[in-house]
């Protein structure tokens, strides 16, 4: 069982005594909770279908021709159709639809063409649609979904290659320092948005979306970690100094024990406090990558994506740009308000008296 020191438990406890930054804490847990299990909530697929005595479970599992429903066609099912078919036979059969019963990817026009719909919770699009009849919450929803996986895993790269460069130039110094500040200089110097014009006009048009994603995401890697390595540089640089760093090498601990396990938990802190704000960075990046045409490959849902909808038809079609942007600022601060409530939490100069 993992048990947690004195000093990281006092800090948690003032964490939990700023309240902003706790309870934004907690709907952001909420929030991730409900976007894991998103199918179950926004799906054009139902949750459950009793036809002829048996049930099926079509969200999680292969999709269903209508001729497994008694239908007269072998590709997927229109399960609110369906809904509605059943109804109308009153044979028993029934299914059970999620809350909002359309995916992010579907066309949805009533009326045969596609243009924006308002609000309509008679058919269930409660933000209505944007310019190609897509619903806006399914789109909101999976996007804000993509965005934090695409957040934490660009926080994990940046700080998983930031530290481990960072701690080094401050443990060993010399030439090993002043070249990587010098290679970090250069490559700091690099422009981050002409490159990335550079990369995808390049790519393939037949990589697949996910291959797409994952190379936006290396990019965007490349061009961050660098200001990692300067906190972890300082900090490692001042650690090694002390008195417990010259005790594990006099016992024989090797470099990388020395660096791992016992200089990394004690800058443990500045880690922490960066990491909420890493999360701001990477969200804001990539929704203005995708506001100018660069980012996610579409039809990826994206924050950006119909925030660049709602500027060009923001009289037109208003609850466009309304429900991205308020989306988009609701997310941001809440992860902000965490990202205070940990630094303050994690200040030493706060809580401490200095005789």
């Amino acid at each position: 069982m993992l048990q947690l020191n004195p000093q990281t438990l006092k800090k948690l406890r003032r964490f939990r005594h700023i309240k902003r930054g706790y309870y934004s804490f907690l709907v952001l847990a909420g929030l991730m909770v409900l976007l894991s299990f998103g199918e179950l909530l926004i799906n054009s697929r139902a949750l459950l279908v009793s036809y002829e005595g048996e049930l099926y479970f079509p969200t999680y599992t292969a999709f269903h021709p209508g001729t497994d429903f008694g239908l007269d066609y072998d590709y997927e099912v229109n399960y609110r159709d369906l809904k509605e078919q059943f109804a109308k036979d009153n044979s028993g059969n029934w299914l059970l639809m999620p809350f909002v019963p359309y995916n992010a990817y579907e066309n949805h026009a009533p009326g045969g063409i596609f243009t924006p719909l308002a609000p309509n919770a008679e058919q269930q699009h409660y933000l209505g649609t944007d310019t190609t009849s897509r619903d806006i919450l399914a789109r909101l929803f999976y996007g804000t979904r993509i965005a934090l996986i695409f957040s934490i895993g660009f926080m994990l790269s940046v700080y998983l290659i930031g530290i481990a460069i960072g701690c080094s130039m401050g443990y060993f110094g010399g030439v090993f320092d002043l070249l990587f500040q010098r290679l970090i200089e250069i490559w700091s110097n690099v422009p981050f948005l002409y490159m990335v014009i550079i990369i995808f006009s390049v790519i393939p048009a037949a990589f697949s979306v996910p291959t797409r994603i994952v190379i936006l995401l290396m990019v965007m890697v490349l061009f961050s970690w660098t200001g990692m390595t300067y906190y972890m540089r300082t900090e490692t640089y001042k650690e090694k100094a002390r008195d417990y760093v010259a005790a594990a090498r006099v016992i024989g601990a090797s470099n990388s024990r020395i660096i791992f396990r016992h200089i990394l938990p004690n800058v443990l802190s500045t880690l922490v406090t960066f990491m909420p704000f890493t999360i701001v960075g990477a969200v804001s990046a990539i929704t203005a990558l995708d506001f100018l045409g660069f980012g996610l490959p579409p039809p990826t849902p994206s924050l950006g994506e119909l925030l660049k909808q709602g500027t060009a038809n923001l009289r037109t079609a208003p609850w466009i740009v309304t429900s991205a942007f308020g989306t988009l600022v609701a997310l941001l601060t809440l992860v902000t308000f965490v990202g205070e409530a940990v630094r303050e939490s994690f200040d030493p100069k706060t809580y401490s008296i200095y005789r």
